[in-house]
């Protein structure tokens, strides 16, 4: 019976995978061939492998349901891959040293990585509830050129689902232009667990937005923004943002270090200005 059922599945399946392409094939493939493997080892058929069955029938509608490219499923890859990277370097609690320490308690930590070099953390709270400060950098991302001056413009190129955006950002020029005008393309990540929400991107490449005449392409990440209810205060957001960038061309690290670590605490600065408005 279970040979029988076997091939049953397996001409089933083909039908379905004529209809797919690229990693989703690739996926159900290996779905098919796990089942046929444990079908022929087991004695008869168990509970075991009809959840499993039941589930990999439900993966693969899902996968054409979405109908993501291929292209497409490696821009949310890498969104997911800055996330997991940004979340490690922020759990390890070891070798932060104090960039700067505001008035107001805002605080800039950096420490060097082998595979990443210098990174920044900025540590804040905002006298406002999660909802309104995740509105506002998702959201309403495209408007932040309107209220932060060290970003000329951030503009959307692609959304990838409900958690995926690919993004063109240009920096504004920095006092007594320290810094020429600098661009980036990114490919952005939000995710919400709870009462936590995790905002992660990095640079990737776009082919509808190549080098622009007048702009060194920059490159940052991985980087993300962690975002939880101040405990206690519900109406009070901690905001930490783990930044990383390497802004190219021919800079001194001292310029360099004191732009990021400056640009972190004006961030801070210009987004509570905007929230109270």
């Amino acid at each position: 019976m279970l040979p029988a059922t076997s091939k049953l599945c397996a001409a089933i399946s083909y039908r379905h995978l004529r209809n797919m392409t690229g990693l989703r094939r690739q996926a159900a493939v290996a779905i098919s061939q796990e089942l046929s493997r444990l079908a022929s080892h087991s004695p008869g058929p168990s509970t075991w492998i009809h959840q499993v069955r039941r589930r990999s029938s439900l993966l693969s509608s899902r996968l054409e349901e979405k109908s993501f490219s291929e292209m497409q499923m490696s821009y949310i890859k890498q969104g997911e891959e800055a996330l997991q990277k940004s979340l490690r370097i922020l759990e390890d609690q070891d070798d932060w040293k104090t960039e700067t320490v505001a008035g107001n308690g805002d605080k800039v930590l950096s420490k060097v990585l082998p595979d990443v070099g210098k990174v920044f953390r900025l540590e804040v709270v905002v006298d406002q509830p999660l909802d309104t400060v995740y509105g506002e950098l998702v959201d309403n991302m495209e408007q932040m050129g309107d209220w932060n001056p060290n970003v000329k413009e951030v503009r959307i190129l692609e959304k990838i689902g409900k958690d995926t955006v690919i993004t063109h950002e240009k920096a504004a020029a920095t006092p007594g232009n320290i810094v020429g005008p600098r661009d980036f393309v990114s490919v952005r990540c939000s995710k919400r667990r709870g009462s936590t929400c995790v905002l992660a991107g990095m640079s990737t490449t776009y082919g509808a937005m190549p080098e622009q005449e007048g702009f060194i392409r920059a490159e940052n990440g991985p980087t993300c923004m962690v975002l939880r209810p101040l405990p206690g205060s519900p109406s009070q957001t901690r905001l930490t943002w783990l930044l990383s960038i390497d802004l190219k061309g021919w800079l001194p690290k001292t310029i360099i270090n004191q732009v990021l670590s400056q640009t972190q605490v004006d961030f801070a600065k210009h987004l509570r200005q905007r929230l109270a408005r």
